[in-house]
């Protein structure tokens, strides 16, 4: 009783996204324990270290577990990188993401630019479908836009 009212849940969440992402302030799921290991192959640091990007997987639910924790700039008056996650819907993510595969860029015009395949769970067919996440990040006001290009892996 307790899978099915689980996944109950988390088909009327993916129902009620629709098909936007999500970008959130940083709560429970940036927690240091859902730190994909190894850190050192699912973190990246760009503009001379100010922007972090790391995976995030909180293991539930599993057809959406995996996020995107991002920490940059602008700095806060202690000093501190705001801190965003990126999810498929406030509290949802993606059924898989290819960390590995992050591809990064810099537009002067727009401010950093990432590609990153995901996996996105299907619960009418149980099968998932890959997609392309595509992040503008702009250090300057803090301002993170997403889309998303359906198809790739």
């Amino acid at each position: 009783m307790k899978k099915l009212l689980i996944g109950m849940v988390f088909f009327m969440g993916f129902v009620a996204a629709g098909n936007a992402q999500s970008v959130n302030d940083c709560e429970w799921q940036a927690s240091a324990w859902n730190l994909v290991e190894p850190w050192e192959e699912n973190s990246r640091t760009f503009s001379n270290g100010k922007t972090r990007l790391a995976l995030i997987d909180t293991v539930e639910p599993a057809a959406g577990a995996f996020h995107l924790l991002i920490l940059s700039p602008p700095y806060g008056p202690l000093g501190d990188r705001q801190c965003k996650m990126v999810s498929w819907s406030p509290g949802i993510g993606f059924a898989g993401m290819h960390f590995n595969e992050l591809v990064a860029n810099y537009n002067p015009a727009q401010g950093l630019l990432f590609d990153l395949p995901v996996r996105l769970y299907d619960p009418e067919t149980s099968f998932t479908n890959g997609a392309i996440l595509h992040l503008v990040l702009n250090q300057a006001t803090g301002v993170i836009t997403v889309d998303m290009t359906l198809g790739g892996e």
